[in-house]
């Protein structure tokens, strides 16, 4: 899959000028989003995204588009789960709801730069190494088994730890604990301070990259292409604003999500082991020399496995929860109130 400079460049403007778009057309005026306004421009960004797999598919070949969709799928039901590790961020900075839009749409900006630098990083590992295969695969192998032991619904989320480079900032910049509106600065007296909003944006990008290391392994299970690890990655976190504020009283409804999720990183992961397996140079492995008897796992049968488990994961979650009489759906013109289920699950 050869993809020009150029295209490159166009898809790296196309996805700054979505952002762009965003924050004029709903952030710049800070308010609550309703559930309809939230499930409009939800559905609107996965579009675009089916659209562009469709383009794939049309431009290259079919094998490469249903690489796509299956890391297109896999990114976003991760960034599901990594909505559990936002709302106890918002909670813990006690980010006012007429501002929370801005707090993600400035930190998913910020995670997907971060993100780049991982991806870049993994391609050329990957180039140069073949068995960084088997460490990918390892590591989401191990993943699987951690995210499985895990129960959404009895067990409270941990709360938010900062990490280093929030705890640097925080002795670099002059702060203050007050929020004012939605700046990021404020002259008091002769001096300029950060408001909380700067750094709980900070804390939204770098923190994603940290419970999301395992989705570049998983995406690269799935595809060796940079251009689609990034362009998946990508519309994932495009419209993770919006499905932040849809899923914000449904959270709890997923109880099986976890389980679901450890489902697919332990596919991908023997998937990687095997394609390590495949092109081993390592000595100590079969002597160094190609493990032919080794399966290979077609594309069709990851996206089948992964659309399979999510949906048994998903439809599962939602009778038990029923049964239970655990949730009601929002009105279409209610504001939602995301940061609410966060609390209702700590009290």
């Amino acid at each position: 899959m050869h993809v020009p400079l150029w295209v490159w460049g166009a898809t790296v403007v196309a996805i700054l000028v979505l952002f762009v778009f965003d924050f004029y057309a709903h952030v710049r005026t800070p308010h609550e989003p309703t559930f309809r306004e939230s499930a409009i421009w939800s559905s609107v960004y996965i579009g675009l995204a089916l659209v562009f797999g469709v383009g794939v598919t049309l431009v290259w070949d079919t094998s490469h588009g249903g690489e796509y969709f299956a890391g297109y799928v896999t990114e976003k039901s991760l960034s599901v789960d990594n909505l559990f590790v936002f709302l106890i961020i918002m909670t813990r900075f006690a980010v006012p709801r007429i501002y929370q839009q801005k707090v993600l749409l400035v930190g998913v900006a910020i995670a997907l730069l971060l993100r780049t630098v991982f991806i870049l990083a993994g391609a050329a590992a990957i180039a140069q190494f073949s068995w960084v295969f088997y460490l990918f695969g390892a590591f989401l192998i191990y993943t699987a088994v951690k995210l499985a032991r895990e129960d959404h619904a009895n067990e409270a989320p941990s709360e938010f730890h900062e990490n280093r480079l929030m705890r640097l900032l925080r002795r670099v910049l002059p702060t203050t604990t007050e929020y004012h509106g939605d700046r990021l600065s404020v002259r008091l007296g002769t001096r300029r301070v950060f408001t909380p909003m700067l750094i709980v944006m900070i804390a939204i990008g770098s923190t994603d990259v940290l419970f999301a290391l395992d989705s570049i392994p998983a995406i690269y299970g799935l595809t060796k292409e940079p251009y689609l690890v990034f362009t998946t990655n990508a519309f994932a976190l495009l419209g993770l604003r919006q499905l932040y504020f849809l899923l914000g009283g449904l959270l709890k409804r997923l109880i099986y999500l976890s389980q679901g999720l450890s489902l697919i990183l332990g596919f991908i992961g023997i998937k990687l082991v095997l394609e390590a397996l495949h092109q081993n140079e390592l000595p100590f492995i079969n002597g160094g020399r190609h493990v032919e008897w080794a399966p290979e796992i077609p594309i069709w049968l990851s996206l089948t496995v992964i659309l399979g488990t999510l949906a048994v994961a998903t439809l599962a979650s939602l009778a038990a929860t029923r049964r239970a009489g655990k949730v009601e759906l929002p009105e279409a013109d209610e504001p939602v109130d995301a940061t609410q289920e966060l609390r209702s699950r700590d009290g």
